[in-house]
């Protein structure tokens, strides 16, 4: 019955979210709309940021759970991207509350986490370093990271699937290429 609750009283702020900016929301708004009471909102919750904080945590913690094997570092990147896409008007009212730095660390652990997954995908096979995977995929998280928040502070405005498709033909194969690279240098290749 808990979960239950919890899931009402997130689901109605996510709807509503969608709807108005985040100083627009009360929490009488979240328990008229979760159908639950004010005190029940505050027995899960101390305040609206807790509860930005616990939704942006559990939406990491499926997509952590759900990793898999990805054909690019363009397909990790829309699956770490796609809480976003599928809640443009969200994100964006969040990002324009004062909550960005919540929402690029909230980007940044899931591109770090597919950026990972993809780097020892492609290094697979060979004798590679578990440091060189660790920083090559920070550095890929930090850019693609650094690409979603310029793209939250222009408002959301073009089409990612085709900004990540033109960024994927510039990059194309520079990250196995860097892995066989880090071979060679360590003389492992």
């Amino acid at each position: 019955m808990a979960q239950q609750t919890k899931n009402a009283i997130r689901r109605a702020f996510i709807q509503l979210l969608n709807e108005r900016s985040l100083d627009k929301i009360s929490i009488k708004d979240i328990a008229e709309k979760g159908a639950v009471n004010r005190n029940t909102f505050y027995y899960y919750y101390a305040d609206i940021y807790a509860l930005v904080e616990d939704i942006l945590q559990l939406e990491i913690e499926d997509f952590q759970s759900k990793l898999r094997r990805y054909d690019s570092w363009q397909e990790a990147f829309r699956d770490a991207t796609a809480f976003a896409t599928q809640n443009k008007r969200a994100v964006y009212h969040l990002y324009n509350s004062g909550n960005q730095e919540t929402i690029r660390r909230y980007y940044h652990k899931v591109t770090l986490a597919a950026m990972t997954s993809y780097v020892r995908d492609q290094a697979e096979g060979l004798p590679v370093d578990d440091e060189d995977i660790r920083v090559l995929s920070e550095f890929y998280a930090a850019a693609l990271s650094g690409l979603t928040a310029l793209w939250l502070q222009n408002g959301m405005k073009y089409d990612t699937d085709a900004y990540i498709d033109h960024l994927g033909h510039l990059l194309d194969g520079n990250i196995r290429r860097s892995l066989e690279r880090s071979c060679q240098d360590s003389g492992q290749a």
